[in-house]
């Protein structure tokens, strides 16, 4: 449940709870005082108009409607009390120049309640985004037929880079499939082709039984939908005793730990990603007794340090993924990635999957490290 909690830690983070209210009335305090002050520094009537008009547009940029609506009203009463002690009631243009100063006052306000419509609009179609993202992304940590599971996914803390990371798990008659995914672009589009991916992949593991035709048949699923420069990088996984078979759609290779080195499994040819008319060959891959596999988004991997360092997933993520059990494995990773950070907020989301078949299955099928790939 660590990814969903983080997601409410996080929009709880960004609604900044009653200080927000505090500091509000503070800016208002110094927009006024401000007023005041160029009120009673003008040497001309003319002047103290223009500068009085300096207070509401102040207010309606950097605060809401009922705080501009008080920085016009204050200017419209300072500005009567400079004509008044100034000796301006009988000046022919009064009129006129008051008519400007509530004129702009009014633009003020207007603008101000514009931006707090957009604002709301905004906090409502990223709420909706994450809960649709939720929906999507539930944290699994379970035995599936013959191999232990278990996810994360980890959001950003800015509404605008809410992201389009996918995974779905299908038991199929084919052996257990897994499949990772990272829709181009963020906000509510990209969850919305997230969710249809993860529709089509379940639709399609479970009647497809080859893992490429799979891919390909996923492709021209999502095609019509994408928009011209759209696309979904992702890599498709199977488990059979003793490997796992992979297909890789433009997508980060995942990561072999256990008793050898850690490595990448990369493919055995680039392939376009889903959406592009992608052909991809498919990789098999030994897995010895205690290997796991972390399928991951680029997230992960272009995390960078204050430096501009990317995450050494290889150095780090190896050593973190050694936890006993499957779950604080990926604690400790993304502890590390944190660690790696600074501790600031992400930039992009990061989803995990983690996945280890039971020690019985494996040591069924020896301890070989042969690595072999073929392209169907």
């Amino acid at each position: 449940m660590g990814g969903r909690k983080d997601r409410k830690g996080d929009r709880g983070r960004r609604r900044g709870g009653g200080s927000g209210s505090s500091n509000t009335a503070g800016a208002l305090g110094a927009v006024l005082c401000l007023c005041t002050a160029l009120a009673a520094l003008a040497d001309a009537w003319r002047a103290a108009v223009a500068v009085l008009l300096i207070g509401p547009l102040l207010a309606c940029a950097w605060l809401g409607v009922r705080a501009t609506a008080a920085a016009v009203l204050w200017s419209v009463a300072l500005a009567g009390v400079a004509g008044t002690v100034r000796h301006h009631a009988a000046y022919p243009a009064l009129a006129l120049e008051y008519l400007v100063l509530l004129a702009g006052g009014w633009v003020a306000i207007r603008i101000a309640d514009l931006t707090a419509t957009r604002a709301a609009a905004l906090a409502r179609a990223t709420e909706v985004a994450e809960v649709a993202q939720g929906a999507l992304l539930r944290p699994v940590s379970a035995r599936i037929g013959d191999v232990d599971v278990s996810t994360r996914h980890h959001c950003p803390l800015s509404p605008e880079t809410v992201g389009g990371d996918v995974y779905d798990i299908a038991n199929t008659p084919y052996g257990l499939r897994v499949f990772i995914g990272d829709v181009r672009g963020h906000g509510l589009d990209a969850v919305r082709t997230a969710a249809a991916v993860a529709g089509g992949f379940r639709d399609l593991a479970y009647v497809t039984p080859r893992l490429t035709d799979l891919a390909v048949h996923l492709d021209a699923r999502i095609a019509p939908d994408l928009g011209p420069e759209d696309f979904v990088t992702g890599i498709f996984a199977e488990f059979a005793p003793g490997e796992v078979r992979l297909v890789n759609c433009g997508h980060p290779a995942p990561l072999r730990v256990g008793v050898g080195r850690p490595t990448l499994l990369e493919p055995v040819a680039p392939a376009r990603p889903l959406g592009l008319g992608t052909r991809p060959g498919q990789r098999r891959c030994w897995l010895q007794r205690g290997d796991r596999v972390l399928l991951y988004t680029d997230g992960l991997t272009e995390a960078k340090d204050a430096g501009g360092t990317d995450f050494p997933l290889l150095r780090s993520g190896a050593s973190a993924l050694a936890e006993l059990r499957l779950p604080e494995a990926l604690d400790a990773l993304y502890a590390a990635l944190t660690t790696h950070t600074g501790g600031g907020p992400l930039h992009d989301d990061v989803a995990l999957v983690l996945c280890e078949q039971s020690a019985s299955v494996s040591a069924e099928h020896g301890t070989s490290s042969i690595i072999r790939a073929t392209v169907n």
